[in-house]
């Protein structure tokens, strides 16, 4: 007892005098215009740390004597690091830091390209990234899909001329090829890829980390075009109450408040987003209306704790309810599709959903290394189209267990999947023999990779996954990438990887459930797989008075087993996979400069050419362009800023090239198809916005304003067809179709918005 009692003592006394000879130290965290605040302030190769408060001030304790590198950074800022010598005991004021801004991006954190905290210049991946500010800067976007516009190669694609169902295709594939990530973890299953994207607001945003190409090997299916991660806001960076407020011409509502308060050791952010849009508008003149009538609640919070040793833990929760409508004048007047939804005489479609979703990360106790991503998501649909009544419910559960070592020159990280998928609708693709026989998958997986540097210029990386799924046994997807330094300010990098793809009906094509077709499947559908290789080179310049990037990709893509849809049948869709392959290639460039004065811009342009070869009557392969992936496309911006009036100006602009149609027939006076098809070749066109954003820095507000689609493009001709069918009401025609849809319908739109921001105390 009394040894224990010496040992105890004794262990008081040393970790008091360890207290008394460490040292101190604190500052201001400043940017060129002012205090920054939440920035991280760390000793390297410890875990001493802590983040500076909402005036930019730090304090930090507990440092060892001698000397010491003090680590500050902030993201947009390029890191600083100054080495400091210490005495015991010894308080330092280091009075005002400043960060340069990183206007390049080299100095952004992203985890999305190996699953790891890497900065963008150092990552064996071409990661792009897009933080929420710029989003905002640039064009005010209401939602992810809106916020994506502005990714060169990443196009939109409304996939149903009523309802306005759209999809985000990389590099001109379809859709469901890419993976949509909250924080790292898939949420976003065939069913909510149709209308839960358009469901995810830009205002709880931190930034879009975008990786083009094949990613199967850390995120499995659906990742074969690549990944888009959406990384929410930390709660600790947010200010105590923010409100953003907008409405267009086109009367539209959209609206977003959050609050952010402190509990003890968590910091937490709660959010929420609405949009009305409920004006009938009829620019194309097809009797249907050219906005999509929306009633859409989203509520998210996000809750962080602090533990103090650079390992997150963290807990969010989103719900989301949307009310979808579209149709003719009388579907739509006074709401009446709520009381008819169904009708078999005035035409419309109604979509109810109604979604929860539920994610974390969880650093394990016991091992640095180790931590938990993990995800569960419902989704709910209950919707018409038309007299047919389609519902569906899609339920996920994801675990990840990520361990990620550090040993010499080799960065491991390997870990293990838990995937369990529930989804059942009302549809030949769930009933077999007239029953319902809901489609449940349990897939577990395990992956492995590493990173192997034995020089700051040159780096490999390796990596495989193997998941087993019931209905198609143990499937391998490798991925190999180089990255090499050719001088100090060059970067090229390798990639290649295979990717796979679990098909869903509903989400390959949505004429599944609109239109008039009935449905066919021949064979038990087989996965998709594919093979990849792209060259990426970076070369930052310093050109024009200024800084800036230069950045050329070219990619190739081979599919086999892709599952094409045949419309040649009148009034079926017929389903198999294909006996030939396809192919995506093609080449991207993008510039970008920041010049001495405040004018800056982004210039990004894709080449590509996406076909498919099928065998034709007589057994000879025909190769044809796979519909809706134009050959090329750009994007760009162009912002000027008067930081002494707190002014800024910002242009944006979309680019679409021609593209390949769905072959549709319009009717003649009796109601019967032409000879003659619809032009299968779309023309160029292009959308433009114009905003301006004034800063009222003492008061925390900003008012913007703005008009889309400027020179008041539309998309010529109705995206319907067969509505002017005589033998039968309008949309009721057994040769209506929604999928002639390839630019905008509406008009141009002005708008004007405020948003509010007070800081934490």
């Amino acid at each position: 007892m009394k040894s224990e009692t010496f040992y105890t003592l004794l262990f008081f006394c040393f970790h008091f005098t360890l207290s008394a000879q460490s040292a101190a130290v604190g500052g201001t965290v400043v940017d060129a215009y002012g205090p920054l605040p939440f920035a991280t302030v760390a000793v390297e190769n410890t875990t001493i740390g802590t983040s500076a408060d909402a005036a930019g001030v730090f304090h930090l304790k507990g440092i060892l004597p001698g000397p010491q590198v003090l680590v500050i950074s902030a993201v947009g800022y390029k890191t600083r690091r100054s080495t400091i010598t210490f005495a015991a005991g010894e308080k330092k004021d280091l009075g005002n830091i400043k960060l340069e801004e990183d206007v390049l991006g080299l100095e952004k954190v992203v985890v999305t390209g190996t699953m790891t905290r890497t900065f963008v210049k150092d990552s064996p991946i071409k990661v792009e990234v897009l933080t929420g500010q710029y989003l905002m800067d640039n064009r005010a976007p209401a939602n992810l899909v809106e916020s994506i516009a502005l990714v060169n190669g990443i196009e939109e694609v409304v996939e149903c001329g009523v309802c306005g169902t759209n999809s985000l295709r990389i590099n001109g594939l379809e859709g469901p090829y890419t993976s949509v990530l909250m924080d790292g973890t898939p949420m976003f299953g065939n069913l909510a890829s149709v209308y839960g994207l358009n469901g995810i607001p830009a205002s709880v945003i931190d930034r879009l980390e975008v990786v083009k190409g094949p990613s199967s090997t850390l995120y499995g299916s659906e990742a074969v075009a690549g990944v888009i991660n959406i990384i929410t806001k930390d709660p600790k960076r947010q200010p105590f109450f923010s409100a953003d407020i907008r409405s267009t011409t086109h009367r539209e509502v959209y609206g977003n408040l959050g609050f952010s308060v402190p509990v003890g050791k968590w910091s937490g952010f709660v959010g929420a987003d609405y949009a009305y849009v409920n004006e009938f508008h009829d620019e194309v003149a097809d009797g249907f209306g050219d906005v999509v009538g929306t009633d859409r609640i989203s509520v998210f919070t996000k809750w962080s704790f602090d533990n103090q040793d650079d390992r997150p833990l963290f807990l969010a929760a989103k719900f989301l309810y949307e009310d979808r409508h579209n149709g003719v004048f009388e579907y739509l007047d006074n709401r009446a599709y709520k009381r008819i939804r169904g009708s078999d005489a005035i035409y419309g479609e109604s979509i109810f959903t109604n979604r929860f979703e539920f994610f974390g990360t969880y650093p394990m106790p016991f091992s640095k290394d180790l931590k938990l991503d993990f995800s569960f998501s419902h989704h709910d649909q209950d919707s018409y189209y038309g007299s047919d009544h389609y519902v569906a419910q899609q339920r996920i559960g994801f675990a990840n267990l990520l361990w990620d070592k550090k040993i010499g020159e080799n960065s491991i990280v390997g870990g293990a999947t838990f995937r369990h998928q529930f989804y059942d609708d009302n549809t030949i693709a769930t009933q077999t023999d007239g029953r319902s026989q809901p489609d449940v998958q349990f897939i577990p997986g395990i992956f492995a990779q590493n990173e192997w540097s034995p020089m700051e210029s040159f780096s490999v990386l390796l990596g495989a996954r193997l998941d087993h799924y019931t209905q198609h046994g143990p499937i391998f997807a490798p991925r190999f990438n180089v990255k090499y330094k050719t001088g100090d300010w060059s970067t090229l990098r390798l990639n290649m990887g295979t990717g796979f793809r679990i098909v869903n009906l509903f989400t390959e094509d949505h004429a599944f459930v609109t239109g008039q077709r009935t449905v066919e499947i021949v064979e038990d559908l087989s996965p998709e797989r594919s093979w990849n290789v792209s060259l990426h080179f970076n070369q930052v310049h310093n050109l024009m008075g200024g800084q800036g990037t230069f950045d050329i990709d070219a990619f190739y893509t081979y599919f086999n087993n892709k599952i094409i849809p045949d419309y040649d049948t009148p009034g079926k869709i017929i389903y198999s996979n294909s006996a030939g392959h396809a192919t995506s290639r093609g080449v991207s460039f993008s510039f970008a400069q920041n010049f001495l004065f405040p004018l800056s811009f982004n210039l990004g342009v894709t080449l590509q050419a996406v076909d498919q070869k099928e065998l034709n009557a007589e057994g000879n392969f025909v190769r044809t362009p796979v519909e809706f992936a134009p050959r090329y496309s750009s994007n760009g911006t162009l912002n000027y800023r008067w930081r002494k009036h707190g002014l800024l100006a910002a242009w944006t602009f979309n680019l679409t090239g021609p593209m390949q149609l769905p072959e549709v027939f319009d009717l003649d006076e009796n109601g019967q198809p032409l000879a003659t098809p619809r032009p299968t070749r779309s023309t160029t066109w292009s959308r433009h916005t114009l905003q301006l954003t004034k800063v009222f820095k003492k008061t925390g507000m900003e008012i913007y304003g703005g008009v889309e689609n400027l020179f008041n493009y539309r998309q010529p001709i109705s995206p319907l067809v067969g509505i002017n069918d005589p033998n039968a009401p309008v949309g009721f025609s057994p040769y209506f179709d929604t999928v002639y849809a390839y630019a905008p319908l509406a008009g141009r739109e002005f708008y004007l918005g405020v948003r509010w921001e007070i800081k934490k105390k």
